[in-house]
């Protein structure tokens, strides 16, 4: 007889290229404007604001290619970004041992309800409306650092039916992965299978049903996605 009062939902997992491994997921940390462009575009000043986190839920990742068009939104945005996956962790990692607990790096989306996540923030509510719904970060499979090291400089690309919409380059981001991991120690005890979305270029921007997102990440990978 099973001791749970119903069947616990599925272990998230995601795919490690060239091996039969799963990845499993803990937790999802997001950062928010590590690019300086993408803050300015969003109406912040990224030289006086230290780093801020927000979650997803772990069963937010999807590793199909299509993204389902969510409800209660009319205007959904791409925001590409490098994900980073780990292996161990602790608390106040220090910035030159942090990268010691990285497993692999892979290419991802967070989609977001801009409307809703607009709201929010007039609110001065959380963003998990607007963020962490079903569905909302497709994800490549994971590359581990003994096939592609640690990348901290590179193209980082999303194109919509082939325009580019967004490009920028790894070395823009104001915080970089060792700091987003030491910093995030102090606060969280991180651990095997935590999710790092590192932060998303300048030319967010809506989608609809029907169109095909094409992410790069120089070093990484590649993902293209339909919106459904």
């Amino acid at each position: 007889m099973s001791d749970y009062a119903f069947n616990p939902p599925p272990l998230v997992t995601l795919p490690v290229e060239g091996s039969d491994a799963l990845f499993p997921v803990r937790r999802v940390y997001c950062i928010g404007r590590n690019y300086a462009a993408h803050a300015i575009e969003m109406g912040h000043d990224p030289n006086r604001e230290p780093p801020f986190f927000f979650q997803k839920n772990p069963d937010n990742l999807t590793t199909g290619n299509t993204f389902p068009y969510p409800d209660q939104t009319n205007d959904v945005h791409h925001e590409i970004e490098m994900i980073v996956a780990l292996k161990s962790g602790g608390k106040t990692i220090a910035p030159d041992k942090a990268l010691n607990h990285v497993f692999g790096y892979g290419v991802g989306l967070d989609m977001t309800r801009r409307d809703l996540q607009g709201v929010a923030k007039e609110m001065g509510r959380p963003w998990e409306i607007g963020k962490a719904f079903e569905g909302s970060a497709p994800v490549s499979a994971l590359r581990p650092v003994s096939d592609v090291g640690h990348p901290a400089a590179g193209l980082v690309q999303l194109k919509v039916n082939g325009a580019v919409k967004q490009t920028g380059d790894l070395n823009q981001m104001i915080w970089k992965v060792p700091e987003m991991i030491s910093y995030l120690s102090d606060f969280f005890e991180l651990a095997a299978g935590d999710v790092i979305m590192t932060g998303t270029p300048s030319g967010v921007g809506p989608v609809v049903r029907g169109d095909v997102m094409e992410c790069h990440v120089a070093g990484v990978g590649d993902l293209k996605i339909t919106v459904v």
